[in-house]
């Protein structure tokens, strides 16, 4: 199960609004960074039949198949620290993050 919470599920609603389109977001992860993984969020217009589908908050959330073993019990939230604001990736998976906490590993 991946969920979102209540205000990063509103924050993705205003996006979704702004855009005029889209059926929701896509989570996932690639390579890069010093420790590994990063996670990657990207709106959905036009979903594929081969991700699955977890819904929160009333948000759609598509994952790649392949990703789910790094996603599974993930919560998106929403983050306000000073003058930085962004979503925030609660991972039970994870084992650590850099420094920077750009990368992680499971």
């Amino acid at each position: 199960m991946i969920t979102i919470s209540e205000l990063a599920a509103d924050k993705v609603k205003k996006h979704l609004s702004h855009r005029g389109k889209g059926e929701g977001i896509k989570v996932g992860v690639r390579t890069t960074g010093c420790s590994g993984m990063t996670y990657t969020l990207e709106f959905v217009d036009t979903p594929l039949n081969t991700d699955s589908l977890y819904e929160s908050n009333d948000i759609k959330i598509f994952v790649d198949p392949k990703h789910l073993p790094y996603l599974m019990g993930m919560e998106m939230d929403w983050k306000k620290e000073g003058l930085n604001e962004g979503f925030d990736f609660k991972n039970p998976l994870e084992k650590n993050r850099c420094g920077c906490g750009e990368s992680f590993t499971v």
